[in-house]
């Protein structure tokens, strides 16, 4: 991508349609990817077999944990190659780039060799039992452990991607595979087709995945010497500034997924106490309020490296007030979305299965999940905000503020008071308290860096000082 396109986008283009171009295509990357995971449920559904889709519920934080890989070298590369870039310190965006690719792919393969030499002690761990195992597993040895490295890969490389400014063609490759995922699901998993169930439900991840990859292959090759992104292995170098800057915001943000995994998995064991109809019940509900949350984080990811950028460049102004827009406009949005989940809560658990039980559960469960809304997205967006500024420690403590100090205690108050239902609920109480904590933090680094002036050739060491 040539400097004049980075500049007009980064630092002279309206606000407005600076976010909307950074954004809307991750968003729309992130809505297809939902569907895609709904894709799995939604056609496992319809074999109307509750072990079959609580398998794939099961199997659900072994897939968020991805995110824990996906976040230290896609997150905290990204991150370090926009404000490199704002710097213009093009050696380090390569450098830096081809670092996290590597590194994504070696951790992608030992994580699927690990899940599958511990295959027994996983799926116990993830509540898998001896009427969900069979199933369970194959799903997992798909989806996990072949899959873990294309999964893996091709969400960082989008990153990479994204990072100078190239959106459209990250959800591009990222929407490729998903979009092939829906197509091969009910090929793989019906009836009609091969009838595997869950495991042909993995067998279509695994595969659309790999596509996924194919395309960030071939865009890199035809854009070679037109982009910043290198994946030249004569580029990886385990320098010690590149390793502190990538790790410093990605492990903070690899820690918040693998406490994401960690409530995940509490939620699926208490859940599964109740029976088989209760998972999948839950992991329907749950995949359904996928689609506002991954909108939100979509969002917030989708504009960091304009953050980025304009902060390492020393365009303070500029930083504040895309933060600004961004909050009036994915708050009220998602707050419509909010009130029309509530009340459609029966219609929506309704498509995925024709079992009055579960969309009992189902819907009791989504209207508890959907409260917290609005308040996730606040805290997405502050957390989105740190990671672009380098602030990895601020990212850590919401993190454990999210889980360890709110909602996993709030998961068993809740579940104590009002068994089974009360679970729904845990995360509306920990999002509510962090989306205020959330709010105090952006108006501190707003009056930390309110004196700076926009432009300033002083401001350009402002990333140097926090």
């Amino acid at each position: 991508m040539h400097e004049n396109e980075k500049i007009q986008l980064f630092e002279s283009a309206p606000i407005p349609r600076a976010v909307a171009k950074l954004a809307v295509p991750m968003i729309f990357s992130s809505l297809v990817m939902v569907l895609y995971n709904m894709a799995d449920t939604y056609f496992v559904g319809m074999m109307n077999d509750p072990v079959e889709n609580a398998a794939v519920s099961l199997a659900s934080p072994v897939l968020l944990a991805f995110n824990a890989v996906n976040n230290l070298f896609g997150v905290g590369t990204s991150s370090m190659m926009s404000r490199a870039l704002g710097r213009k310190d093009y050696k380090t965006v390569s450098e830096s780039s081809a670092f996290g690719f590597y590194c994504s792919l070696i951790s992608g393969v030992l994580f699927g060799l690990l899940c599958g030499l511990l295959n027994s002690p996983l799926l116990t761990l993830i509540g898998a039992d001896k009427t969900t195992w069979a199933a369970t597993q194959g799903y997992m040895f798909w989806a996990v452990y072949l899959g873990a490295a294309p999964a893996i890969l091709n969400v960082v490389m989008a990153y990479l991607v994204r990072s100078e400014g190239a959106a459209m063609h990250a959800s591009i490759g990222t929407m490729s595979g998903c979009i092939l995922n829906i197509i091969l699901d009910p090929i793989f998993i019906l009836p009609w087709g091969l009838n595997m169930g869950a495991a042909g439900a993995g067998l279509a991840t695994f595969l659309s995945n790999c596509m996924a990859c194919l395309y960030f292959f071939v865009l890199l090759y035809v854009k070679r010497g037109n982009t910043f992104v290198c994946i030249d292995p004569r580029k990886f170098r385990l320098k010690k500034r590149i390793i502190i800057e990538v790790c410093g915001v990605g492990i903070p943000a690899s820690i918040q997924n693998l406490l994401n995994v960690t409530g995940m998995t509490i939620l699926n064991n208490f859940t599964s106490v109740y029976g088989a109809d209760a998972v999948a019940a839950m992991g329907i509900a749950y995949k359904v309020y996928m689609v506002p949350m991954q909108v939100a984080l979509g969002f917030s990811q989708g504009i960091m490296p304009l953050i980025s950028y304009t902060f390492a460049a020393g365009r303070i102004r500029r930083m504040k007030d895309t933060i600004l827009f961004a909050l009036k406009l994915i708050v009220p949005v998602l707050a419509v979305v909010t009130i029309g989940y509530y009340a459609g809560s029966d219609a929506l658990i309704g498509l995925f299965m024709k079992n009055e039980t579960i969309i009992a559960y189902g819907s009791t469960f989504l209207r508890g999940f959907c409260l917290g809304i609005v308040f996730l997205s606040i805290d997405f967006l502050a957390v989105g905000v740190f990671q672009a500024l380098g602030l990895g420690r601020y990212a850590l403590i919401f993190a454990i503020m999210r889980k360890v100090v709110l909602e996993i205690p709030a998961l068993i108050i809740l579940n104590r008071l009002f068994p089974l239902y009360g679970l729904a609920y845990a995360q509306f109480v920990a999002e509510l308290i962090l989306s205020i904590c959330a709010v105090v933090m952006l108006r501190h680094i707003f009056k930390k860096y309110g004196e700076k002036k926009n432009g300033n050739k002083k401001d350009r060491t402002v990333d140097c000082n926090l």
